[in-house]
């Protein structure tokens, strides 16, 4: 293997590792020689590539662009894409340790020297920039606002999968994602869009973006 496929394959590898032990243990608990010990790496490799746990933890949070930068919609209606956005999202909470990872660390933003809030905006200019589109679709209804809409919807997923994690351990997130839809879309969207939205879980079994480590 070339010198540079090796180095970033190590990258990943240490990526992955840490993306683990942050989900388990947050910011605060994790170690480097937790890390180190689980990515099978040498500690030159490791601090070559992030020289602390902060630069580390930073490039693990940004792997939530990386993922939704490759998700693919399945749909043209935009609506119906928040509605997949938001199943595809939780499946990869349940499949993807990068991803849970991540999640965990962007919750935790004030452990940071410098709190972490681009994360929170990039969903949340993600889901805007879709309600923008539904609202010049007619999908929406009347007097939505699409940057009130993209807050609530955002803030609600972010509820109800730090719920779930909490008293299932995510076992119950996709029935309470059917559920947010379902309480969420009728106080959202236009009656005649209502009757054409597919709300139940349209996403299992496509890729959904980073993959499984």
């Amino acid at each position: 293997m070339p010198r540079q496929a090796r180095a970033l394959a190590t990258r990943q590898t240490v990526l992955c590792a840490a993306a683990e032990v942050f989900d388990e243990r947050g910011y605060a608990g994790a170690t480097m020689a937790e890390i180190l010990e689980r990515a099978g790496v040498t500690k030159g490799a490791l601090y070559f590539h992030f020289p602390s746990k902060e630069e580390l933890a930073l490039a693990v949070i940004e792997g939530q662009e990386a993922w939704l930068a490759t998700w693919q919609p399945a749909s043209e209606s935009p609506m119906q894409t928040v509605i997949d956005l938001g199943y595809a999202f939780a499946h990869a909470l349940l499949d993807d340790p990068l991803l849970r990872g991540a999640i965990r660390l962007t919750i935790e933003h004030g452990s940071f020297t410098q709190p972490q809030i681009g994360a929170y905006q990039g969903w949340t200019d993600a889901a805007r920039e879709l309600l923008e589109r539904a609202l010049e679709a007619d999908e929406l209804r009347p007097g939505v606002r699409p940057a009130a809409a993209a807050g609530v919807i955002t803030g609600a997923v972010t509820g109800i999968q730090l719920s779930s994690q909490v008293l299932t351990d995510r076992e119950d997130l996709l029935p309470r994602m059917a559920d947010l839809w379902a309480l969420l879309l009728p106080g959202l969207v236009a009656p005649p869009t209502l009757t054409r939205l597919d709300t139940v879980d349209r996403c299992a079994g496509r890729p959904l973006g980073l993959g499984r480590v």
